[in-house]
């Protein structure tokens, strides 16, 4: 058979033009992942061990921050995911890059913060052998994180960005830690080989319920006490919870106390807060 320039050249079984399968780098693997847990934003410093995750964002609309120092680029995770509700991301180069960052993390921890660090690392095939950066990142984020592991091969970096945020909201919110060689990164495979977890289907969209036995011996506590009060702390802003913990001290006429990021639930001079300085002023570091 003579083909010109023209042809497409046709499968004999098929009989329709041959293509090949549409490949992808991991870099963009990693973003389609992102994009799918409804990050709109990266926090990071530009490093070689992780050029590729940033081409991966810009073409999934996925705004890119580039800050001066790493640490900075961990707690702006950690407030962004405070504040705004959603999951934050960081992404910082391998060795003292990731390190940087580990105050960040640690806070985040310590906050119950959902957020992930993703961390450069030297190529896999130079395991061992001294290259650019390379540090023990797992090891060393592993007290201070709720997850944290290597991203062993191209196909799987979706899915583990995917198992990292799970794990992130898995019971009390936190960090986690991701970190991905430079070959896997850069490395491009098959689409159809990727395992990219379909948004909502991977983890429970519900919260976890209070125990009933918990609830009913709260309730009894109310009813016994005199003069009941109530402290709304951090987790109620965490949690989502400003509404019902309105209703509650509103619905039982309780003096509430404010602490943390539980400030501002009830406005200043509101009849149900207490007038303490203490219950709108905490006196712990937040």
């Amino acid at each position: 058979m003579v083909q010109t320039a023209t042809e497409a050249v046709v499968d004999p079984i098929l009989q329709e033009p041959s293509r090949d399968p549409e490949r992808v780098s991991g870099g963009h693997l990693v973003a389609k992942a992102l994009k799918a847990e409804g990050v709109d934003v990266i926090f990071t410093l530009c490093g070689g061990h992780i050029i590729d995750i940033y081409d991966g964002c810009v073409d999934e609309g996925i705004a890119v921050v580039d800050v001066r120092h790493e640490q900075v680029a961990a707690h702006a995770a950690d407030g962004y995911a405070r504040v705004t509700g959603k999951p934050g991301c960081a992404v910082v180069t391998a060795g003292p890059g990731t390190t940087d960052a580990v105050t960040g993390v640690a806070n985040a921890f310590r906050a119950e913060s959902p957020m992930l660090l993703i961390g450069g690392q030297g190529a896999l095939s130079q395991h061992k052998m001294g290259s650019l950066q390379d540090l023990p990142h797992v090891d060393m984020m592993t007290p201070i994180t709720k997850f944290a592991a290597t991203v062993p091969h191209t196909t799987r970096a979706a899915d583990m960005v995917s198992m990292a945020f799970r794990e992130c909201y898995n019971g009390a919110p936190g960090p986690s830690f991701l970190e991905i060689p430079r070959d896997v990164l850069d490395a491009e495979v098959n689409l159809a080989d990727a395992t990219i977890p379909e948004p909502g289907r991977y983890r429970t969209s519900t919260k976890s319920i209070g125990d009933p036995a918990a609830i009913e011996k709260l309730a009894d506590l109310l009813v016994r006490s005199e003069k009941p009060a109530v402290l709304l702390g951090t987790q109620v802003w965490t949690g989502r919870g400003s509404q019902a913990a309105i209703d509650f001290v509103r619905g039982l006429d309780i003096p509430a106390f404010m602490n943390g990021a539980a400030r501002g639930t009830l406005p200043p001079g509101d009849p149900t807060t207490s007038t303490c300085p203490a219950a709108t002023r905490s006196t712990t570091p937040t």
